[in-house]
C-alpha cells in the first residue's frame, strides 16, 4: 500500500462519524470505510484486499480514536 493510499484511508476514517464507527461490527466497519473510499484511479483488487486487511488489523485503534472523538465533543 502506498503512503498516499494510507493517508486517504485515514482521512476517510477521520471523516466518518464517530458514533457510526462505534455502532458497526468489524465487517460492516471495514465495508463502510471501503465504501467511502474513492481514490483516483480506482483501486485494483489487490489494493482493495490490502486496505481491507489493514483496516481489520487497525480496528481497535479506529474504535479508540472514534471513542476519544465522542468524549471530546461532549
Amino acid at each position: 500500500m502506498t503512503p498516499s493510499l494510507l493517508r486517504q484511508v485515514w482521512a476517510v476514517v477521520e471523516a466518518t462519524q464517530a458514533a457510526h464507527i462505534l455502532n458497526l461490527d468489524d465487517a460492516h466497519l471495514v465495508q463502510a470505510v471501503l465504501g467511502q473510499f474513492h481514490p483516483n484511479p480506482p483501486l485494483n483488487p489487490e489494493e482493495t484486499r490490502q486496505i481491507s486487511n489493514y483496516l481489520y488489523s487497525r480496528l481497535t485503534l479506529i474504535r479508540d480514536l472514534a471513542s476519544d472523538r465522542l468524549a471530546v465533543s461532549v
